[in-house]
């Protein structure tokens, strides 16, 4: 365990309303970005939700969906696209994903571990790759002071969802 990381955080599942406010979807953890709705995206997909703000607890990341479309030559699949902001000291827990996932980080720093694997820093420009079903221990921003963010893609299960399957 990092200096950060202060150990696993309490997940609940939500499901997001097609078109309201809350259309934020999430991957690991989230709150409601400050900015505009996103893209209204099915009301079933599925995601992972904070269960609020306590002392000492370390900052969620917030999600927002940019696209979900079928994929013609893949009949039963979809591709899913959304962003991944990473306030300063930001830390998402244990959680897997039910199909393929790409991870481009666009900017600051982000450390993740797969199980099996040495936790690894990602900075601007790099990517890390997650199969189906692969345990995503951790993912968090490496600094205290500065955001991160990273561009999602996970090629799934049609209908654009669930995405995240928090691990208990």
């Amino acid at each position: 365990m990092s200096a950060l990381h202060p150990g696993p955080q309490p997940m609940r599942l939500m499901l997001l309303v097609a078109g309201g406010a809350a259309a934020l979807a999430a991957l690991w953890g989230t709150r409601p970005a400050d900015g505009p709705a996103a893209p209204a995206m099915p009301a079933h997909v599925h995601a992972q939700a904070e269960t609020g703000a306590s002392p000492g607890v370390r900052p969620a990341t917030v999600v927002k969906p940019l696209s979900c479309e079928a994929l013609p030559n893949l009949p039963g699949k979809s591709i899913t696209t959304v962003t991944v902001d990473f306030p300063p000291g930001a830390y998402t827990p244990a959680h897997r994903h039910p199909g393929s996932v790409t991870a481009f980080v666009i900017k600051g720093v982000v450390r993740s571990q797969l199980a099996g694997g040495p936790p690894q820093t990602f900075g601007p420009g790099t990517t890390w790759f997650e199969p189906p079903g692969a345990l995503h221990l951790f993912a968090e921003n490496t600094s205290a002071t500065e955001p991160a963010q990273i561009l999602a893609v996970f090629v799934a299960d049609d209908n654009c969802g669930p995405l995240v399957i928090p691990e208990k």
